[in-house]
């Protein structure tokens, strides 16, 4: 972590916090988390404990991008399920207060791993239960009630990935940076290859990955799952195969978080293979197999291409929030064609 606290009115935070957090205490420091590519978030320690901030960047943003109120109204609605989020304490909407609108969360002192390969990890079946771990929690998120936590709400109605097909489109030609043909193919293609609606319908991450999830030290027990700023109501197929997607990156230390299992003897690393994974989700979910799966694949693709697209032009408009910004953006370009090169595997494209 690097101290920022020259970027937060500490005194003003100060005043805020302990006016509307029971016991908040005097607030002693604020230093921002390295890694993340969307809103910054900050580690306060207080004389009694820890909590987190995170907000919206400064700056203009995209139009429904950086939604910390979002991620405040979900993870508050789970508190009540088996899945494991941060407690809320409080959502502040006065830009004036610290300069964007931010929220306030526990602290959670545990594991956050940013490599695919778990190598930090020697013991290969704690490895192994590990992802199995993400696979049941994951099955917990998409079994929610979500009319009994209060988030029917939370998403629009019709097709979800015909309303994320356009909603990426736009927020993709919103930041365009370059010409990438690979992503008109994309946009092309996914249309008209999108499966017929089957009405399923759960509460969906939006970004499920192993860097978004805090494990028990040692364990393969998960504390929390962060960043739901891009959760909503949608199809749970989306999450699985957003997930499968990120471990088909290369194994490339350079890529930092983006660094997957592409490539890689995933037996030997104590990692289910991508079928075994899929698989233990359809037990869980009580499903026979994931049809069409590689259009919820590519999909997946041509979504995290999109998404590091923004991140590109925030680079370029000097607002992105982690230094490894244009090592992130520069992949827009490379997921879209590895999208068309698995296309042509499976004889789609």
């Amino acid at each position: 972590m690097s101290n920022e606290l020259d970027t937060l009115p500490i005194d003003k935070l100060n005043a805020y916090l302990a006016d509307h957090i029971k016991g908040f205490g005097k607030l002693l420091s604020a230093e921002k988390f390295e890694g993340g590519q969307s809103n910054p978030t900050y580690k306060l320690t207080t004389d009694t404990t820890n909590y987190v901030l995170r907000r919206k960047p400064p700056g203009p943003i995209l139009p429904s991008a950086h939604a910390v109120d979002r991620e405040y109204r979900v993870m508050s609605a789970l508190a009540s399920t088996p899945v494991p989020v941060p407690a809320m304490h409080v959502l502040c909407e006065d830009d004036d207060v610290i300069g964007s609108m931010f929220y306030i969360m526990d602290f959670i002192d545990g594991d956050i791993h940013w490599d695919a390969q778990l190598t930090v990890i020697d013991d290969l079946s704690l490895r192994g239960a590990m992802y199995d771990q993400m696979n049941e929690v994951l099955a917990a998120l998409h079994s929610v009630d979500i009319e009994a936590v209060g988030l029917d709400s939370f998403g629009r109605p019709g097709n979800y990935f015909e309303r994320q097909l356009n909603r990426w489109s736009k927020q993709y030609r919103a930041s365009e940076t370059e010409s990438i043909p690979a992503m008109e193919q994309l946009m092309d293609w996914l249309p008209k290859n999108m499966p017929v609606e089957d009405g399923r319908v759960s509460l969906i991450h939006g970004d499920y990955r192993l860097d978004n999830i805090i494990f028990a030290p040692g364990e393969a027990k998960v504390l929390a799952v962060l960043d739901w700023e891009l959760s909503t109501l949608g199809h749970p197929f989306s999450d699985i195969a957003y997930q499968c997607m990120q471990l088909r990156m290369p194994a490339d230390p350079s890529l930092g978080n983006l660094s997957g299992l592409g490539d890689l003897d995933r037996h030997t690393l104590g990692i289910p293979s991508e079928d075994e994974y899929v698989a233990a989700y359809c037990k869980r979910m009580g499903l026979a197999e994931i049809p069409d799966w590689s259009f919820y694949l590519t999909f997946s693709f041509f979504r995290f291409a999109a998404i590091l697209q923004g991140i590109m032009k925030r680079y370029q408009d000097g607002t992105a929030s982690s230094t490894e910004a244009l090592t992130y953006g520069k992949m827009a370009r490379p997921m879209a064609e590895t999208a068309i090169d698995y296309l042509h595997s499976q004889g789609r494209l």
